[in-house]
């Protein structure tokens, strides 16, 4: 018999919608031909990889040493694991070394294995809103409960309301900056003010929630703005992050987890993940992208392309007459359902359809009343889409 419990939330309106958007999508272009749908439904980067990773990927599929393909130590490959410190060293200004890192499969992965590892059964996890709809059927994995979490009306943390929400049951708080879906980075002083409140909060309680620190788009950032360091401000902070994103490889599902070197548990940390990546199925992280990534993590990368096109997408919602969140990374554009909608961001994504648009609903990601845009598609798919949305905004007939 099926779990009744996934059963409902399988079947349950808000859940999926962005696969179910993307799956869509594909019958439509089959219909009305590709140019004539405006497919702004899932976050699946289309800049190519660097040239150094394809060239990589050559050199370490051409490897026929004995046991290339043979299991390695669960954490990952140790060269691989050094470059990872390295890289956190220089985000977070604090001296990382290999010991601190697992590798993952991907940011989901290391997400899991990092909740797994800290969590026991009816704890809470703080997590602000809006967020990416996964957080939700992560932290239920493992038993522990979501509580959502306002954010200010520009979407930037609010201290406050987390300090209200905070309890002996708090194991975690998971933040995503730059955030999916509203593009939104938070500031050094917002970071620090956090860190102050959850350092507050476990000399009180003798119990320091984690700081989930989400940041898979950390490196796609505009208007000059950068994603702050945790770790010198929190002892309990840990990164999970992958290359799916800044180098474009979501399909290789390849990422990892990095813990403070601060963290007075560090090591108990690091042995509870590598027995998550055990338990949980995966094992290890996938190895050919592991020795790809050694030698290729910092790869320059040109977002150029997403910052013009981000400007691209809030011209045709200028146009439209559509509110919207000036994204500050990432590619997300989130936007206000129009006031004669009622906040109903399920039927307005439904309405965006008869027009070829697709859109995923805010609800999915605790978001009522907006709607998110992917801008991680061609120029002309959102050019084109201009009349489109005027028409449905204006609710014209096609």
């Amino acid at each position: 018999m099926i779990s009744q419990q996934v059963k409902a939330i399988v079947e349950s309106p808000e859940n999926g919608v962005i696969r179910k958007m993307f799956e869509e999508g594909a019958l439509l272009k089959k219909k009305y031909g590709e140019e004539n749908v405006f497919d702004f439904s899932i976050g699946n980067p289309d800049l190519d990889p660097p040239e150094e990773v394809y060239e990589q990927v050559l050199k370490v599929a051409s490897d026929k040493t004995h046991l290339r393909h043979g299991y390695m130590p669960n954490p990952g490959f140790l060269e691989t694991r050094a470059a990872m410190a390295e890289k956190t060293s220089i985000e977070q200004g604090v001296k990382v070394g290999a010991e601190n890192v697992i590798m993952a499969c991907g940011a989901a992965g290391a997400i899991n294995c990092t909740l797994r590892a800290i969590i026991n059964s009816g704890d809470d996890v703080l997590i602000p809103c809006p967020f990416f709809a996964e957080y939700t059927h992560y932290v239920h994995n493992f038993g522990a409960n979501v509580v959502k979490v306002k954010t200010k009306d520009d979407f930037s943390l609010d201290c406050d309301e987390i300090k209200k929400h905070l309890s002996n049951k708090t194991a975690a708080i998971l933040i995503n900056s730059p955030n999916n879906p509203t593009g939104k980075i938070y500031s050094q002083e917002e970071i620090k003010e956090l860190c102050t409140v959850l350092s507050e909060h476990a000399k009180k309680t003798g119990r320091a929630p984690y700081l989930i620190l989400d940041e898979p788009y950390r490196a796609i950032t505009y208007d000059g703005k950068t994603v702050a360091a945790a770790f010198p401000h929190y002892e309990y902070s840990v990164v999970v992050t992958s290359f799916a994103k800044n180098l474009s490889l979501p399909g290789e599902r390849i990422g990892y987890i990095c813990i403070n070197p601060a963290c007075p548990e560090k090591d108990d940390f690091v042995k509870a993940a590598i027995f998550a990546t055990r338990t949980l199925g995966f094992v290890n992280a996938p190895s050919f992208f592991q020795k790809v990534l050694s030698t290729t993590w910092n790869a320059k990368c040109d977002y150029s392309a997403y910052e013009k096109r981000r400007n691209q997408i809030m011209q045709v919602m200028n146009y439209a007459g559509l509110k919207y969140i000036r994204p500050e990374g990432a590619f997300y554009l989130w936007v206000k359902v129009p006031d004669d909608w009622n906040d109903d961001d399920m039927a307005f994504t439904e309405h965006l359809k008869k027009y070829n648009i697709l859109c995923a609903p805010g609800s999915g990601f605790a978001g009522k009343g907006w709607f998110r845009i992917a801008y991680c598609c061609s120029e002309k798919s959102i050019i084109n889409s201009k009349e489109a949305f005027k028409k449905a905004v204006s609710k014209i007939e096609k």
